[in-house]
């Protein structure tokens, strides 16, 4: 078998013209791939890395506290002591960050906007700095009460700078109005479509502005390091909560903002917990990372029945230019058997050469463009929520290609092999290809 194999590997460097033909159409097909899968994955990547940091955590403990029974507000009470057992209750967590939640109205000297309000500890905010980049001011600014971050966009509409003050207004927990002055501490770039309706402010404002206690916030965000854990993270913290004594809302896979009337209308008071996941809190997101993957699907499944096509019509042609080989081959006492095994070992070698090169090749070009920082159109970066195109090759997905269009070749030569060792001998010699 091995003797087979090389002379498998010695026919390649014979027919060295056709071998790099051939070869270089397979890595060419194996970059592009690997090249796709990149652009595909950076995609989906920055977009669930920029939605779950600014809006949600990978599974959220929120829930809705009630005054009275027809008024509801998305606030957790006691959060401080919810945030200690998550970390005892939970080893896959990454980290863990409180975030107040508010929708208000802000009004500056020429301008206003309803926008949804966060309320954040920025010095816990790892990831939200590695999120939002600050095109004015510092982000530090929100360390101080008081204080703002808006985005571009909307620093535009209301034709704010930093320094200047603006108002936001909003009813607290027992429907009077309340306002606090803040002032503009931070303009950050726009990130997509999740900056047309957020700002944020430091927790200790938001609580001013609703007139909330010190152990108060809207929601728990919990980051894993794995997200395919988020089922059973979500299923324990349930049951561990539950047995603490904390009250549940049934299971409801929509984000809170939808569930507001079906809570007011419940007759009950005091505080419910409610536990989630980013699917439930941003669907949207969940849809259009189901669209990304078809499209990537149908573009992939073309371009290999393309490339697929090209590869075996050069195949049936370099096996039939070689029936006189075939032929001497089979005078001289080669097997059929071994014949077609000879013909597969030279498909399968020159598939490993091409689609490892094509890897090597894919891999520097998501590598050079990631270098490279490229800026994507406006439209573009609405849509993935970064201004940054970002290409993310993973190895398994990379080794995957390369299994896959290997194997393809392999099998493509099987039909012209198979058919050139089932020739005569005498035919196969005498054959003019």
């Amino acid at each position: 078998m091995f003797q087979l194999f090389l002379i498998a590997f010695r026919n390649l460097g014979t027919h060295r013209r056709r071998t790099l033909l051939l070869g270089g159409a397979i890595a060419g097909v194996t970059a592009l791939l690997v090249i796709l899968m990149g652009l595909s994955s950076g995609m989906k990547e920055t977009m669930l890395r920029s939605a779950t940091t600014l809006a949600t955590g990978h599974v959220n403990v929120a829930g809705f506290y009630k005054v009275t029974a027809g008024q509801a507000a998305p606030v957790v009470t006691g959060y401080p002591k919810i945030i200690e057992q998550i970390r005892r209750d939970v080893p896959e967590l990454d980290y863990v960050v409180q975030r107040g939640r508010g929708w208000a109205k802000l009004v500056s000297d020429t301008g206003s906007m309803q926008v949804g309000v966060g309320g954040i500890d920025v010095q816990d905010e790892t990831a939200f700095r590695r999120v939002v980049q600050i095109k004015e001011g510092s982000l530090d600014a929100l360390s101080q009460p008081g204080t703002l971050l808006v985005f571009e966009k909307q620093a535009k509409k209301l034709d704010v700078k930093v320094g200047d003050t603006v108002t936001i207004v909003a009813p607290t927990m027992r429907g009077t109005n309340n306002t606090v002055d803040v002032r503009v501490g931070a303009i950050a770039t726009d990130v997509g479509m999740m900056s047309d309706f957020n700002v944020f402010v430091p927790s200790a404002t938001l609580r001013s502005l609703y007139q909330l206690r010190d152990d108060t916030t809207g929601a728990i965000l919990v980051y894993l390091k794995d997200l395919k854990q988020v089922p059973h993270v979500q299923a324990r913290l349930r049951q561990k909560l539950a047995d603490a004594g904390h009250i549940l809302m049934d299971n409801d896979p929509r984000a809170f903002w939808f569930k507001f009337e079906v809570v007011n209308r419940e007759g009950w008071t005091g505080q419910k917990l409610d536990i989630t996941n980013w699917e439930d809190e941003i669907s949207f997101l969940s849809w259009t990372l189901t669209a990304l993957n078809g499209l990537t699907g149908v573009l992939i499944f073309v371009l290999l029945v393309i490339i697929g096509v090209g590869i075996m019509n050069t195949l049936w042609i370099a096996i039939r230019e070689r029936t006189r080989e075939i032929g001497t081959l089979r005078a001289i006492g080669m097997q059929r058997t071994r014949v077609l095994v000879m013909f597969l070992f030279e498909a399968m070698t020159l598939g490993v050469l091409g689609t490892l090169t094509g890897a090597v090749l894919g891999l520097a070009v998501c590598l050079g463009v990631n270098a490279a920082q490229v800026t994507v159109p406006e439209v573009v970066a609405v849509f993935i929520m970064s201004d940054k195109l970002n290409l993310a090759v993973h190895a398994g997905s990379v080794i995957g290609a390369m299994v896959f269009i290997t194997g393809c070749t392999t099998l493509i030569s099987l039909i012209p092999s198979f058919l050139a060792a089932r020739m005569k001998p005498v035919t196969a010699m005498h054959h003019i290809g």
